[in-house]
């Protein structure tokens, strides 16, 4: 008798797979372990291929959408819940020290944030998008951005808000919906504070 016991017919379905000796018989078939766990990765990766694929079809967030929540930790390790701004209006910035489109708004982001901090009901949070600490921190201290801004940690953030490259920003209305959204470099101040104004009206 050879080391396989039974052998599963195709219509003896019920039988489950036998297996002895790191080898496995299905459906008359023998099949080693380490092929099956191979072809067990090989479906978990196309598994995960399709869910990024659906995923970036969805697009980006839409206007009147209510934003993903996030907690952002920032470079001092201070820890900001997203859901603990709402009834204020919040720009979330995306970003990257070697970006240099970044760099053409840092300032005006910067001019913004200090023109409405004063106010209080107004939030900027610069997310660090696929970066060093090292890196991030020169171009923060390069451009005097005084906002809180912190690393996307495994890229969860920037997966949740579907983006597709950096720059980009949205600006949440009170309720926590995506009130505005820009894909491309901010051109100036006055252009951030047109999105912005219009949402502190009563």
């Amino acid at each position: 008798m050879s080391d396989i016991d039974t052998v599963t017919s195709p219509n003896e379905t019920s039988t489950p797979p036998i297996s002895q000796g790191g080898r496995a018989v299905i459906f008359g078939q023998e099949i080693s372990t380490g092929r099956i766990l191979a072809w067990t990765g090989i479906l978990g990766l196309l598994a995960l291929l399709a869910f990024g694929v659906l995923r970036s079809q969805r697009g980006p967030l839409q206007i009147g959408d209510t934003v993903p929540d996030f907690t952002l930790t920032t470079f001092e390790g201070e820890t900001i819940a997203l859901k603990e701004l709402r009834g204020k209006v919040v720009l979330i910035n995306f970003w990257a020290s070697w970006c240099k489109p970044c760099e053409e708004e840092a300032a005006d982001l910067e001019a913004a944030w200090r023109y409405y901090q004063p106010r209080g009901d107004v939030v900027f949070l610069g997310v660090d998008y696929v970066d060093t600490p090292t890196k991030a921190q020169q171009y923060l201290e390069k451009f005097d951005i005084t906002y809180p801004n912190g690393p996307d940690l495994g890229t969860r953030i920037s997966h949740a808000y579907r983006t597709t490259g950096v720059p980009e920003t949205y600006i949440v209305d009170r309720q926590g919906k995506l009130a505005a959204f820009k894909l491309v470099p901010f051109s100036s101040l006055a252009e951030i504070r047109s999105l912005i104004d219009p949402l502190l009206e009563p």
